[in-house]
């Protein structure tokens, strides 16, 4: 018998780790993934699959002049230059070809315009100027099922519902891994364990923001997202980096679940702060629409009139015409029968509340928006009606903060090769680690839709690629 079980063991069945799984065994080692739950996909299966790249085929097809070197620019600059440098330009120009290699395994990406994160095609993904947001049909579950259908060609043997214990060492070289209490040896390992969401004691330490929202806090991701990666980190001194980042979506206080279950506010909606007036473009992307809510204290209001309520569709688990009745019977939803008396209820000033609504009537009805261009962000998602004024009672007003946790940044720190970083800035020989786990790319400020599933499966790729070249002439990845 040889000293290894196979060349690389994979922790996590999600994007990151089945990209990082197909990559490695593209280049000729063997793999065998462990995924903790009893099916694969993590969190990225739950996801719009929505993936942010530059210089892509589908931009080209519809005549949209974008590089590397643009979306580097834009990346560093909305993270205020706070990440590596390096690490993130090698992510910005490998996206793009690990976008082009996720077509050629048979991902479907029209080249249409997309007016939002599940119709296929291409979108405006966060605040960028150039659309870099490529949706694919049948969204993340799609995408998972492309790369499974790649790791069963390549015949990679999966360990389904069983979760890795610890990380195997031998004279500080990573060699293999620990579960269900049996050794099992490598060359490498590829952590892709997903983030740490679903384990509140984590959250307190290394992303203790998400506990302002309270009893409104609720998290999308995946079950699986328990922080094994940060376990793991004492037993190879790896640095942690990304303390205290993660993404917090804004959602009013009733809101638990993503919202393809709870359905959307309406379009006839104003967002004012604690002294009744409108601060922001209520479609504003969620790229910066927590850090202006935090900007007003951390809350807000959401108003809305009966006639907003009554449109809302049936069938919605939160935003649906009876939900909102039976949050105001219950007092959580301040309603009243007029905005003067809805103020009082919010304690806010009323002559401000009437001009801010006064004015919002004014001018988004007539498919204009001077004081926030919201007009410009409606065109962008495919809107083709105006708002509804704002004036039929009764009025309503719910609280509005940073409530939906989809994500986490704190993982192990990884340089441009998804090599996993001692304390002391060194590589941890044998260990690399991708997605959620691999932390860099994921910086303070969320870049838009489909940052996470890009940072997934190119620092995956990445990561299966070095992986490899540990046992085998792996081939280089070429944009």
């Amino acid at each position: 018998m040889s000293d290894t079980d196979y060349d690389v063991i994979v922790i996590g069945g999600g994007g990151a780790g089945l990209a990082a799984a197909v990559t490695a065994a593209e280049n000729g080692a063997s793999v065998i993934l462990f995924e903790a739950r009893k099916e694969l996909g993590g969190s990225t299966a739950l996801s719009a699959g929505l993936f942010t790249a530059a210089a892509t085929s589908v931009q080209r097809a519809l005549g949209i002049d974008d590089s590397a070197e643009k979306y580097f620019q834009h990346y560093m600059d909305l993270n205020q230059w706070m990440l590596k440098p390096g690490l993130i330009r090698t992510f910005c120009e490998q996206a793009g070809p690990t976008l082009e290699w996720l077509i050629e395994l048979g991902l479907d990406i029209p080249a249409q315009t997309s007016g939002n994160a599940h119709q296929p095609g291409l979108s405006q993904a966060g605040v960028e100027d150039v659309w870099r947001g490529h949706v694919p049909k049948d969204q993340g579950y799609g995408l998972v099922q492309v790369l499974d259908a790649a790791r069963r060609r390549h015949g990679i043997e999966v360990v389904l519902d069983t979760r890795v214990q610890a990380l195997l060492t031998e004279n500080d070289r990573v060699v293999g891994v620990v579960a269900d209490d049996v050794e099992l040896r490598s060359v490498a390992v590829v952590v892709a364990s997903g983030g740490f969401a679903r384990d509140p004691e984590l959250i307190d330490i290394h992303f203790p923001a998400a506990n302002r929202a309270g009893s409104a806090l609720f998290v999308v991701a995946a079950e699986g997202s328990r922080g094994d990666h940060l376990r793991y980190a004492p037993s190879v001194d790896a640095s942690i980096a990304g303390h205290g980042w993660g993404l917090m979506l804004p959602t009013v206080y009733f809101q638990r679940y993503h919202h393809w279950q709870s359905g959307f506010p309406p379009k006839s909606r104003i967002h004012v702060n604690a002294a009744g007036r409108r601060f922001m473009d209520e479609d504003a992307s969620y790229a910066v629409s927590t850090g202006i809510i935090d900007g007003q204290g951390g809350s807000a209001w959401m108003i809305f009139d009966d006639d907003a309520r009554l449109n809302l569709p049936a069938g919605y688990a939160d935003w649906a015409p009876d939900r909102i009745e039976d949050e105001a019977d219950a007092g959580r939803t301040l309603r009243a029968s007029s905005l003067a008396e809805l103020a009082e209820l919010m304690a806010v000033p009323a002559a401000a509340l009437d001009s801010t609504v006064e004015r919002w009537n004014a001018h988004l009805p007539h498919g204009e928006d001077p004081d926030f261009l919201r007009h410009r962000t409606l065109a962008n998602k495919g809107s083709t009606s105006n708002p509804e004024p704002v004036e039929t009672a009764p009025f309503y007003a719910a609280r509005m903060l940073p409530a939906e946790l989809v994500c986490t940044h704190a993982g192990l720190e990884i340089d441009s090769d998804s090599a996993v970083l001692t304390t002391r800035g060194t590589r941890v020989p044998g260990l690399f680690a991708a997605g959620e786990a691999g932390a860099g790319v994921l910086g303070q400020r969320y870049v838009g839709g489909g940052n996470a599933v890009a940072n997934a499966l190119t620092m995956g790729r990445i990561a299966g690629r070095n992986a490899a070249l540990h046992t085998v002439d792996a081939q280089p990845l070429t944009a």
